[in-house]
C-alpha cells in the first residue's frame, strides 16, 4: 500500500523552511522524512509526517500551498548493498524511479527508502511479485 508525502512549495527566500517547520512544531507534527529541491526562485519541500491530515490542514491555514503524492516506502537493512538489492528489485519488476529518498529508524539497524514513481499501483504490484512488501501510513507513523 502506499504512503502519503506532503509537498510543500516554498519561496527561496531566508527563514522559509523554518516557518513551515515552525508551523509542524507548534501543532506536535513529527517529520519522519524530509527532502528538499529547490530552483533559483522555490523550493519544493517533500515529507513524510505522523500524522498527514493534520500537517496538511495547519499549513493549509499557515498559507502554504501543499499537495498529497502518493509514494512507496520500503525498509532495507542499514548494511552495505542493502539498496543495491532493493534497486535491483526495482530493475527486474522494470519499475522507472522519479526520485528517491532515505531516512534511518531510532535505534534500529534499518533505513527507509521513500520512492516516487509514474504509476504507483502497478509498480507496487510488479514488486510485490518480486517479494517485496510496501510499508503503510500506519507502520511509517510508528517509526
Amino acid at each position: 500500500m502506499s504512503i502519503r508525502q506532503i509537498s510543500v512549495f516554498l519561496e527561496n527566500k531566508p527563514g522559509m523552511l523554518n516557518k513551515m517547520t515552525e508551523v509542524l512544531a507548534e501543532h506536535s507534527i513529527d517529520m519522519r522524512a524530509l527532502s528538499i529541491a529547490e530552483t533559483k526562485d522555490f523550493g519544493i519541500a517533500r515529507m513524510i509526517v505522523d500524522d498527514v491530515y493534520a500537517a496538511t490542514n495547519v499549513l493549509k491555514e499557515a498559507d502554504f500551498v501543499a499537495s498529497l503524492t502518493q509514494v512507496l516506502a520500503y525498509q532495507i537493512p542499514d548494511e552495505t548493498g542493502g539498496l543495491n538489492k532493493l534497486l535491483q528489485t526495482f530493475t527486474d519488476a522494470k519499475v522507472n524511479i522519479e526520485y528517491m529518498y532515505a531516512f534511518l529508524g531510532a535505534g534500529t539497524a534499518k533505513a527507509y527508502m521513500i520512492f516516487r514513481v509514474a504509476d504507483t499501483r502497478a509498480a507496487e504490484a510488479a514488486l510485490a511479485a518480486k517479494g517485496l512488501k510496501t510499508l503503510t501510513q500506519e507502520e511509517i507513523a510508528q517509526i
